[in-house]
Order: C-alpha cells, then sequence, then structure tokens
C-alpha cells in the first residue's frame, strides 16, 4: 500500500463565492464527509498546508498581479474578471493557502515521505494565465509546484496531465515555450474557454511538449481510455517525467452540470491507473493529484474517491 496524502486545510471553505456559484465551499465539504463514510479516510496521511511564500508564487505570476487580487478581495469586490471569478475579503489569503498545499505535497512527495498526495483545495488554478484571472482561477496551483518541484528540488522534466472538462488554457499558456515542462489536456472541444486543439503543440523550445486530446461532447470511457493509450502513453514514455501532477478535475462526469461528457464515478480510478503505470517506470510512482472542477456535489465526492482508492 503506497503512503497517500491528503492535503486540506478547512480555511478553504472561507472562499465565498456567494449564493448560487458552481465553485462553492460545498464542494469540499461533500468531499470530506463523503470520505469521512469511507475505510479509505483513516488510511490517508492527513496535512494543513501553510500559506506560499510570494516568491514561489512570484516564479509564475507577477508582483502586480498578485498585488492586485489582494488589493481588490481585501477592499471587498465581489468578481474579478468579466463575471464568473468571483472572490471575498478572505479570496486571496485562501488562494495562497490552496498553492502552499500544493508545494507542501510536493516536499512530501520529493522527499519519500509520501508516495503520492492529493490536494483538496480551491479556488481552483488551471485558467489562470501568468497574468490572467479567468475561469474561477486566482493563481495557478499546478504550475507554482511545477515551478517549485524544479528550483527547490532540482528536477528537470515534470508532466502535467489534465483531465478536468474544461482546457487548462492558463497552465498551457505559462509552459508554452517551455520544454522542460510536458502539458498534456484532455478536454471537452469545442468548449469554454475556445482553446485546446490539436494544432496547439507549444511554440520555440517547448514545441512538441503541448499535447491537446480534444474530446467531443457526449464523449464516453472508452473515448478518453483510448486517448490514454494512444496518445498520452507514448508521450509520457518518451518525455520520461521525475514528478507527474494531475490537474485533477471531475466535471467531465456524466452528472455534472456545467458540461457534455459521459465519464462515470470509475472511469477516474481507470485513469488513474493508466497514469500510475507510467510513472512507475519513470518517476517512482511519484504523483501530486490537484482538485480543480467538478460541480455535482455527488459525483464529485464519489469520482474523488475512486481517484484517491486506485493511488493508495
Amino acid at each position: 500500500m503506497s503512503k497517500l496524502g491528503f492535503i486540506y486545510h478547512p480555511d478553504f471553505l472561507k472562499h465565498d463565492t456567494g449564493t448560487g456559484h458552481p465553485e462553492r465551499p460545498q464542494r469540499l465539504e461533500a468531499l470530506v464527509q463523503h470520505l469521512l463514510g469511507t475505510s479509505l479516510w483513516s488510511r490517508l496521511s492527513h496535512l494543513r498546508p501553510e500559506p506560499a511564500g510570494l516568491e514561489w508564487v512570484h516564479a509564475i505570476h507577477p508582483e502586480r498581479y498578485t498585488s492586485m487580487i489582494k488589493s481588490r478581495c481585501h477592499v471587498g469586490e465581489h468578481v474579478l474578471d468579466d463575471g464568473d471569478t468571483h472572490v471575498s475579503k478572505d479570496s486571496y489569503d485562501v488562494a495562497l493557502l490552496a498553492a502552499g498545499g500544493v508545494l507542501l505535497a510536493v516536499d512530501e512527495v520529493m522527499t519519500g515521505k509520501l508516495d503520492r498526495a492529493f490536494c483538496a483545495v480551491r479556488p481552483p488554478g488551471h485558467h489562470a494565465g501568468t497574468s490572467t484571472v479567468m475561469g474561477f482561477c486566482l493563481f495557478n496551483n499546478v504550475a507554482i509546484g511545477a515551478r517549485y518541484a524544479q528550483r527547490k528540488h532540482g528536477l528537470k522534466r515534470i508532466a502535467i496531465v489534465d483531465w478536468d472538462v474544461h482546457h487548462g488554457n492558463g497552465t498551457q499558456q505559462i509552459f508554452y515555450e517551455d520544454n522542460s515542462v510536458l502539458y498534456i489536456s484532455l478536454h471537452q472541444f469545442p468548449y469554454y474557454p475556445g482553446t485546446g486543439s490539436t494544432g496547439e503543440r507549444g511554440a520555440g523550445p517547448g514545441e512538441g511538449f503541448t499535447l491537446n486530446c480534444p474530446m467531443g461532447a457526449g464523449s464516453v470511457e472508452k473515448d478518453y481510455l483510448d486517448a490514454f493509450q494512444i496518445h498520452i502513453h507514448p508521450a509520457l514514455h518518451s518525455f520520461r517525467p521525475e514528478l507527474l501532477f494531475i490537474s485533477a478535475g471531475f466535471d467531465a462526469h456524466r452528472d455534472d452540470p456545467l458540461a457534455g461528457i459521459n465519464l462515470t464515478d470509475d472511469s477516474f480510478a481507470k485513469m488513474t491507473d493508466l497514469l500510475l503505470d507510467v510513472t512507475r517506470e519513470c518517476c517512482e510512482g511519484r504523483v501530486v493529484s490537484v482538485l480543480e472542477g467538478g460541480y455535482n456535489l455527488g459525483a464529485l465526492a464519489r469520482s474523488t474517491t475512486a481517484h484517491l482508492n486506485a493511488m493508495v
């Protein structure tokens, strides 16, 4: 049995997006409550993070960007973009805490205290570009974690597999010209945010280090597993990452209200198994999984549990 960490802090619930917003505190409440009712809960290593140091956040986001978010949250603004990224006065501090959760997971995995870790964090991150608030996201948690793993732990090759139903345009933009990070995304296409075609492959030294696997509306588990076998496995084997991040959105579930993909709870376990097969060969099974989307509370809780059961 692997040592699987569960990174969580009750302060994640302080990010208040307002009544009716899909990215709401109840997402984590439902997830934790579901896990408490399983035998898995006692098999997890439970860790509470500290806020990320700004030097690590600024490795991805410039100081003017983080200062803008801080000031706008602290003065009481409620919307930071054209309409869907809602915040409260605590949101900047909670976003730093979410990024800190990923840094903690990287440290625990890279020092061998854990084999793998799941970061039950919010707000999510994969739509946040270098200087862009978007799609419920303030700071790009996975991107911050990847750069941290390189600079703190000396890693040369990091892979990010993003199976959120929405394309991680922010993560792609951040690493688009970077050949040290392989970014792979499966997502409904065409769909929000409109990026993620197969022709987007990176640029300059990063050309060929972005792999998009766009999925049509109505796609099912077999379509996803075929993409893993045909495209994702060969890319990962060729790249041989030293650490794998998963941008683990669970909104490709058939019950999710914000998309049109037909995965089941067990689909996420199967995708996890396929990724673990690769990591055992190239990076000693090291995985840091980070929560992104997933907006049907029951589907989110069950799918995350299936994902964790596959990693334990």
